[in-house]
Order: C-alpha cells, then sequence, then structure tokens
C-alpha cells in the first residue's frame, strides 16, 4: 500500500475515534448535568417542603398555644369573678345579719 492509503486510513480511523470521543464526551456532560439538576431540584423541594411543614407546624402550634392560653385565663378570670362575688355575698350577708341583730 502506499503512503496515501494509509494517511486515508488514518483519517478514517481518527474520524470513528472524533465521533466515539465526542459521543462519549455529550453522554458524560448529559449525566453530569442531570444528576447537577436533579441535586438542585431536590434541594429546592426540601427547602420548600421544610418551608410549608414549618408553617402548618407553627400555625398548629399557634393555635394550640392560643387555646390553652384562652382556657387558662378563663380559668382564672373564672377563679377571681368567684371569689370576688364570695367575697361581696359575705359582706352582704354579714352586713344584713348585724342590721338584723341590732
Amino acid at each position: 500500500m502506499s503512503e496515501a492509503m494509509y494517511k486515508k486510513d488514518d483519517t478514517v480511523a481518527d474520524g470513528r475515534t472524533d465521533r466515539q470521543t465526542d459521543r462519549q464526551t455529550d453522554r458524560q456532560t448529559d449525566r453530569q448535568t442531570d444528576r447537577q439538576t436533579d441535586r438542585q431540584t431536590d434541594r429546592q423541594t426540601d427547602r420548600q417542603t421544610d418551608r410549608q411543614t414549618d408553617r402548618q407546624t407553627d400555625r398548629q402550634t399557634d393555635r394550640q398555644t392560643d387555646r390553652q392560653t384562652d382556657r387558662q385565663t378563663d380559668r382564672q378570670t373564672d377563679r377571681q369573678t368567684d371569689r370576688q362575688t364570695d367575697r361581696q355575698t359575705d359582706r352582704q350577708t354579714d352586713i344584713f345579719l348585724s342590721r338584723e341583730c341590732e
């Protein structure tokens, strides 16, 4: 074979090698891009889910705390009112009885 034929064969082989290398590089790039995109999507999804969960938890906690506070306040108010009413009733009874005894 002549030297020109060897060069032609080398060129064809180089072309195949270049295409294979390009395909391999493209596949690797695609895989890396997919992985990176998946990671970013997962992070965003996690953040969004965490925010929503935090908001729901905060709302629920706030509601429960408000209910407990309201109940406690109502109990205390009722107790104070009852005590005050009892004192007033006792005073009035004492006054009434003291007047009758006179």
